[in-house]
């Protein structure tokens, strides 16, 4: 029993601290932006996954770090910085995650055109069928 107290104190404390020291400075993190650099970084590693994930968690990571850099540059002097360049990095991957993927669907449907090409130009007789 003393110890969840104990723990729930230190806990607590910590807690205090860290508002007073965000009341003392000013500044609060960006909105968001630690899940638009996770975002951003999942749309960059799962860009070889058909690029449908990817594409869903760069869109998501875009719009956020569109909505993160208006809301910073309004008032900077309210956000940490270390908080608007991870929303900055976070924007910056999922571009690239973006268009890696992108570039990874047309390259699937390439393919499956050129498949279902070869399968459509082949004779009845060839396939098996009389």
């Amino acid at each position: 029993m003393e110890e969840n107290n104990m723990s729930n104190q230190g806990t607590q404390q910590g807690q205090n601290i860290n508002q007073q020291f965000s009341n003392q400075m000013g500044q609060i993190a960006l909105p968001n932006s630690a899940g638009i650099l996770t975002l951003g970084i999942i749309s960059i590693a799962l860009c070889w996954c058909y690029g449908f994930i990817a594409l869903t968690c760069g869109i998501i990571a875009l719009v956020l770090g569109n909505k993160a850099m208006a809301v910073y540059k309004a008032n900077p002097s309210n956000y940490t910085l270390s908080s608007y360049n991870n929303a900055k990095a976070g924007r910056i991957c999922a571009i690239i995650g973006l268009c890696l993927s992108a570039l990874m669907l047309i390259y699937i449907i390439v393919v499956f055109a050129f498949i279902g090409a070869a399968f459509t130009a082949l004779p009845w007789e060839m396939m098996g069928r009389h």
